[in-house]
C-alpha cells in the first residue's frame, strides 16, 4: 500500500512538473513573438535645432549637431544629418520604416547658416543604410 501512495504522489509531481515545464515553453515562445524597435544612424539631441540660428558659423553647428552623417559640396556646402527608425512586430519578420528624418544645414560662401531644412518618410524615398 505505501509502495502505491508514493508512486501515486510521484505521478501528481510529474503531472506538476509537465504542467510547470509547458508553461515556461508558451511563455518563452511569447516572449520571443513581441516587437523590437530599431534606431540607425544620427540621433537629434532635444532642442538642438534652436540653437543653431541662421548666420551662425559652420563650427558653432558642429558644436551643437556633431558631425554630420555626410557633407555634399557641390553648390555651397551642405551638412546631411540622417536617421531611420523602423519596428518589427513581430520577431522573425521584416523591419519596416517607420520614420526617417534627414535634417539638412546649406551654409553659405562665408561658412555661415542660410537655412535649415527637415526631410520627412513623406520628403523622399526609403533606403537602408
Amino acid at each position: 500500500m505505501t509502495a502505491f501512495r508514493q508512486s501515486a504522489g510521484m505521478r501528481g509531481f510529474a503531472a506538476g512538473l509537465r504542467v510547470a515545464a509547458a508553461a515556461l515553453l508558451v511563455g518563452t515562445m511569447l516572449a520571443a513573438c513581441t516587437g523590437e524597435q530599431f534606431q540607425k544612424g544620427y540621433i537629434l539631441p532635444p532642442g538642438a535645432l534652436e540653437q543653431i540660428p541662421i548666420g551662425a558659423s559652420q563650427d558653432q553647428v558642429l558644436i551643437v549637431m556633431g558631425t554630420p552623417s555626410t557633407v555634399a559640396t557641390l553648390s555651397g556646402e551642405v551638412f546631411y544629418y540622417i536617421s531611420q527608425r523602423s519596428e518589427r512586430k513581430v520577431a522573425f519578420m521584416q523591419q519596416q520604416v517607420v520614420d526617417q528624418r534627414v535634417i539638412a544645414i546649406y551654409f553659405d560662401k562665408n561658412r555661415t547658416v542660410q537655412r535649415i531644412a527637415n526631410y520627412g518618410l513623406q520628403d523622399g524615398k526609403i533606403f537602408d543604410f
